[in-house]
């Protein structure tokens, strides 16, 4: 783990939404430490540091805190951020320890081109895994590289990183590779489309 994954972090005297908007203002995340049996802690953290840890890492990103001068290692379980500013507005943490595993869900990233002919979807976007908390990979592989139509990948199926092992449903359906369809099925379509404005009344 870098000095870069590391963060300075203020325990929060003050609590409630003017509480959160004067830390948010003065460039800290409201945020909430909590695992192991602990009761919660609530602290601040500098928000241009902890987006540059999210942006290295992902959303599972480790991070070694410290707390007035106590280094404690935090999973990040969830941020929310603003839908228009985009700033940090809250982040959950979970309290772990070196060589514990974690179950995490890791994006799922489709590489290759399938057969000619062949349309791949993705029928879910990540799976969950159980794996050790300092070595959480950024994202896992699926292949479709000449697959043919008919292909599917279950999750079961996904060659995981070393000392990761799945923590999802063994039979769920991650990519579906299906036929493409034709240029006289997509006019049909649109064709349809268009007879259906055409009979739909005008509204009075």
């Amino acid at each position: 783990m870098s000095d870069e994954d590391r963060l300075v972090a203020a325990v929060r005297t003050e609590f409630g939404k003017g509480a959160a908007r004067r830390a948010r203002r003065d460039g800290q995340v409201p945020a909430v430490l909590y695992g192991h049996g602990t009761d919660p802690q609530h602290l601040n953290l500098p928000a241009r540091e902890l987006a540059g840890i999210l942006r290295a890492h992902g959303t599972n990103a480790v991070i070694n805190l410290d707390i007035d001068g106590k280094q404690q290692l935090a999973l990040t379980k969830s941020v929310v951020v603003h839908p228009i500013r985009r700033h940090i507005e809250h982040a959950d943490l979970l309290i772990v320890q070196k060589g514990e595993k974690v179950a995490v869900e890791v994006p799922v990233v489709v590489t290759g081109n399938a057969a000619p002919g062949a349309l791949v979807t993705e029928e879910v976007t990540a799976i969950k895994l159980e794996v050790e908390a300092l070595h959480i990979p950024e994202s896992v592989e699926v292949s479709v590289e000449g697959a043919e139509v008919g292909t599917q990948v279950l999750a079961g199926a996904i060659t995981l990183p070393e000392g990761a092992t799945l923590a999802d449903d063994a039979e769920v359906l991650v990519v579906n590779v299906v036929a493409s369809p034709s240029a006289a099925a997509l006019g049909t379509e649109e064709e349809t489309e268009e007879e259906v404005i055409e009979e739909t009344p005008a509204e009075a």
